[in-house]
């Protein structure tokens, strides 16, 4: 009886979750039941997979609805009323200009119901019904209307369980109109009655018109709507060619043709292999999936773009022979059954990187080449801080209040009754979807119309975005292709570039040839000492540590490395466990055999997704085709599911009856229970191996060059400005940036480094390219006056430039060049210069002899670029006597050591019991890295106040040749007062006692900001 019923993918309007609407309806007693979400579709295939658990038949439609304002809804009879209904609402979605009109369009399979108003005139179709509130039943009895029942039908609107649900609908309305919650138009609301109400008291409420309930039982009769989610074979599109017949031949055929270049000698090992996987990719209906693959990464080679194929499918050497990946199955003894088994539903996953400059034209391929294409949407929901300000503004609660309840700085019970509301709502709310966005990498590729199975609407990408997730995409057959965008491939293809500009003596590199790299003596040497700033995911804090404690110099030892480093091993204790291991093979006695017979290589802890696997199989006695449920369990995106569940019993069980004792089946279910959610497939960790070595090689060999190309694409873990302190520590020199030189980006000539406009926050993109175009045209800038004379500039922007040094070939002080340019430029807006017959001779003004010293160029530099281009310890206030360095603290193991160092990153972390706690990472005097750790009552006595030098005292700790520093106090050391605003500086630029003129003319110039201490501010709040 109920056509009209919202879940709370009605966006900020509905709020009941999608089998929560099935369960109430079960409640009461409903065999079939109409979801109607309003312009949206997201909820409706979990719907329908859901409603089979609740016995209840499943009616799809489009609550279509400008606002608040209904104008009617679409109820789809069959599938194909359901294509035609999203086809329409994507019509409205791809526009946002387009208004939903009052009159729904002729649309095959489909039903219409309008909502009655009193004394509108409607022509109704055959297929077109009005629909009648409660409300409503009584201005019927003197319409026109009752005299045509057979074209009325119930209209009890669904969108609440509760008042509680009432009260959360109208805060959600008051957000998404941006107004206050005692603002809100009593239009913008549903109403409170808008719920599922008792059979009965249904039946009573219309019992004066029977026709009414019986044209809307047969309406939800007509319906029928199937999807099949038993996922026997994918829904993507089925044939890269003309039939799935010839499409297995050439795939046959590009398997066997790439044999040549990826083995000189094949053996009947790898023969065996590619048969074995060919007969069950072709038994599963993956063809077209590795052929789509192929055809993407084939378009990338003709580009030029590099890229990294990744994911489950590095398992496979059909994958590895099309070059989809670049990881070799048989030398790393991929476990096959990770990659593909007869039990697997969906098809092995290829994650492919591209450079971040490079996706968006892979995307747009995709979408031009193959016909069925949408993006993934994903749900970005309510999470509680930003629900307690969101909340917090409906209540009209002041800025203040507001920061109190985000920190978490309160008693309960000192709160008022608004903000105790809006912490009530806030935790009630999280969690609820609030707009759709987009899945960072998930594109599908269906054989059916994507309206098939949802609406789309067009975010600014300009690309068909489902608005259903990848969940529901999987659920439903659909399996995505991800393609990725990171900055660590932009970085090795703009290096080898570099190096070819920087050294064209030299032979092109060969990127690709990571065997050689493999036997590398420096990169060999670099891994063991953690000497990889800048180097793919072998940078951060936490890799550094950990490739010192392993001291590994081989790639297998760099693959299980970039395993263990991820949450679920850590988590369960397994990687100090591995480490010890690793370091003192005696140790391995005290595993289990079976484990360490089934993971040798790992010394018997569980490093991969396919340990997991191996052990669930093995040891745990699971079938491939349970083990697959564990597999997709360690997703993390089921693990709430029965699957899943039944899985882990069936693990205990077979355990028990093998005599396991209980103690040891429990500490391997929880580590495998650690992996869900976090663990790396052995190819997936080998692929990030192969990026590392790359990136290793170029850094051995060509530091400077790959320090430019890391700055270029903007770092990786650390800020920029650690980047160029790398470079100056392998001999780089640099150079702010000079009109004359520099360009958007950094530029390397021999080893002087010349910055890049970018790095200027404030430079306007049209002035960088100005400068570059006309330089490129009529030659480098011969002064001051003839840059003003070729270049529309505002005395702003050429500021700028001035004071971070970029005129520095006049020989100028850069004091007298910020008066001249005061002088000489007009402050009215800056117009395009026009070419002139004769140049206008500009005026030659007299400018005080002034001077400026390194330690104001250094507070220029933070001002402009972010940091300086000194060493940060020269600006300390008191200057640092302090001989302790780095290289020392080895000899002070258990020491308490005070020692002055930079703060370059920080950690914040959670102890088991919740308290805070920090992991710092810093330099010394001499630019090397200290590391340090501050447990939860340091972290809260001491804490970070931002960028800058700090004075730490602490115990030096040594584990497996790791040197930590554990605080037990931290200071922020004082920095010198900015010599720009000094009042010796100031005395000495007005002796000769300067005109008051002068006096003020100076303090027009923009060497001095608007705020006094401005650019100390912005040192301090780094």
């Amino acid at each position: 009886m109920y056509l009209n019923c919202h879940t709370y993918y009605s966006l900020r309007y509905g709020t009941i979750k999608p089998e929560k609407l099935l369960a109430i309806a079960c409640k009461n007693g409903l065999q079939t039941l109409a979801l109607t979400d309003i312009n949206n579709t997201s909820a409706c295939l979990d719907f329908v997979r859901l409603s089979e658990k609740y016995k209840i038949k499943p009616v799809l439609g489009i609550d279509f609805r400008n606002g608040a304002q209904q104008q009617f809804i679409l109820l789809a009879k069959n599938n194909e009323g359901f294509q035609n209904i999203n086809a329409y609402l994507s019509i409205y979605l791809h526009n946002n200009n387009l208004k939903i009109p009052e009159r729904a369009p002729q649309l095959e399979h489909t039903f219409v119901i309008y909502p009655y108003q009193h004394h509108k005139n409607f022509e109704l179709r055959e297929n077109e019904f009005l629909g009648i509130k409660p409300k409503d039943l009584n201005k019927l009895k003197f319409s026109k209307w009752n005299n045509f029942r057979s074209k009325l039908v119930v209209l009890q609107t669904v969108s609440f369980e509760t008042k509680k649900d009432f009260n959360t609908h109208r805060l959600l309305r008051a957000i998404d109109n941006n107004t206050l919650l005692s603002k809100l138009p009593k239009s913008e609301e549903g109403k409170p009655s808008d719920r599922m109400l008792l059979h009965d008291e249904l039946y009573e409420t219309y019992q004066e018109f029977p026709e009414l309930l019986d044209n809307t039982s047969t309406i939800l009769n007509d319906c029928s709507i199937a999807f099949d989610f038993s996922q026997k074979t994918p829904n993507n599109q089925k044939s890269f060619t003309e039939s799935e017949a010839s499409d297995y031949q050439l795939l046959e055929k590009l398997t066997y043709e790439g044999l040549p270049y990826r083995y000189e000698n094949p053996t009947e090992i790898i023969y065996n292999r590619i048969e074995k996987e060919l007969k069950i990719i072709k038994e599963k209906g993956f063809v077209s999936y590795f052929l789509i693959n192929w055809k993407i990464i084939t378009y990338a080679q003709s580009k030029g773009y590099f890229y990294v194929g990744r994911g489950s499918g590095a398992n496979s050497i059909v994958a590895y022979l099309l070059r989809i990946t670049d990881v070799d199955p048989i030398e790393l003894d991929l476990y096959f059954e990770r990659f593909i088994n007869l039990f697997r539903k969906n098809p092995p996953d290829f994650d492919i990187d591209f450079s971040w400059t490079d996706r968006d034209d892979i995307t747009n391929f995709i979408f031009k080449t193959f016909k069925n294409t949408a993006l993934l949407t994903v749900y970005n929901t309510f999470k509680f801080k930003a629900s307690v300000r969101e909340l917090g503004k409906v209540f009209g609660l002041p800025k203040t209040e507001m920061d109190v309840l985000t920190r978490g700085h309160y008693n309960v019970n000192d709160l008022d009754k608004l903000s105790q509301l809006v912490l009530i709502y806030s935790k009630y709310i999280q969690g609820f979807p609030n707009y759709l966005g987009i899945h960072a990498s998930g594109i599908i590729i269906s054989e059916k119309p994507i309206h098939y199975y949802t609406a789309t609407f067009l975010p600014p990408k300009g690309y068909a975005t489902t608005q259903f997730d990848m969940i529901v995409a999987e659920d439903i057959g659909l399996y995505k292709f991800d393609i990725l965008s990171q900055r660590g491939l932009g970085k090795i293809k703009d290096a080898v570039e570099i190096v070819k500009y920087n050294h064209p003596e030299k032979k092109p590199i060969d990127i690709h040839n990571i065997k050689r790299f493999k036997q590398d003596e420096r990169i060999k040497y670099m891994l063991r000492n953690a000497k990889a700033i800048g180097c793919f995911y072998v940078e951060s804090p936490a890799m550094r540590m950990l490739l010192k404690k392993l001291q590994v110099d081989t790639y297998l030892g760099l693959v299980a490395a970039s395993s263990i480093i991820r949450p679920g091993v850590a988590k369960s204790g397994m990687m100090r466990e591995y480490i010890l291991r690793y370091r003192y093979p005696e140790r391995c006695k005290n595993g289990h055999p079976v484990l360490l017979k089934i993971m040798p290589e790992t010394y018997g802890v569980m490093v991969y997704q396919e340990d997991v696997i191996k052990v669930a199989h093995i040891f745990g006695g699971l079938s491939l085709g349970e083990a697959d449920k564990l597999r997709r369990g360690m997703s993390g995106k089921f693990r709430s599911r029965d699957e899943f569940l039944a899985v882990k019993d069936l693990f205990f069980e077979n355990c028990r009856k093998k005599g396991e004792p209980e103690t040891v089946i429990n500490e391997i279910w929880n580590q495998i229970e650690s992996f869900a959610g976090y663990a790396f497939a052995k190819g997936h960790s080998a692929s990030y191996a192969v990026e590392s070595y790359q990136s290793l090689f170029l850094k051995a060999y060509f530091p400077l060059e790959y320090m430019v190309a890391t700055i270029n694409n903007f770092g990786g873990f650390y800020r920029t400005e650690l980047y160029v302190h790398e470079a100056r520590m392998h001999g780089g020199i640099i150079e702010a940036p000079c009109v004359n030189i520099s360009f958007n980006e950094a530029i390397i000539k021999d080893k002087t480094i010349y910055l890049g406009f970018i790095l200027l926050h404030a430079l306007e993109t049209k002035t960088i390219k100005k400068i570059i175009a006309e330089r490129q045209k009529n030659g480098v800038f011969k002064s001051l006056d003839d840059f003003i004379e070729r270049i529309p500039i505002s005395v702003e922007q050429i500021s700028i430039l001035i004071k971070i040094n970029a005129f520095r070939f006049t020989g100028i002080n850069k004091r007298e060049l910020l008066w001249e340019a005061h002088l000489k430029i007009s402050k009215t807006i800056v117009e395009e210069h026009i070419i002139k017959l004769f140049k206008t001779e500009r005026i030659n003004y007299k400018t005080p002899k002034l001077s400026s010293t390194d330690l104001e160029n250094a507070f220029d530099e933070m001002e402009l670029l972010g940091f300086p281009l000194c060493n940060p310890f020269h600006l300390l206030q008191t200057p640092t006597s302090n001989p302790l360095r780095a290289k020392n603290l080895i000899d002070f193991q258990n020491k308490t050591i005070t020692i002055e160092v930079y703060l370059v990153a920080t950690k914040n972390t959670k102890t088991s019991n919740g308290k805070s706690m920090h992991f710092g990472t810093f330099l010394d005097y001499d630019g090397d890295f200290i590391d340090t750790v501050h447990f939860p009552p340091i972290a809260a006595k001491y804490p970070f106040r931002g960028k800058g030098i700090y004075t730490v005292t602490g115990k030096v700790m040594v584990e497996f040749d790791c040197v930590t520093i554990e605080v037990s106090s931290m200071e922020r050391a004082a920095v010198i007062e900015d010599p720009r605003y000094a009042v010796n500086s100031l005395n000495h630029t007005f002796q000769n006692k300067k005109s008051f003129a002068d006096h003020k003319a100076n303090q027009l110039s923009p060497m001095l900001p608007k705020t006094l201490g401005h650019a100390q501010q912005i040192y301090n709040n780094q």
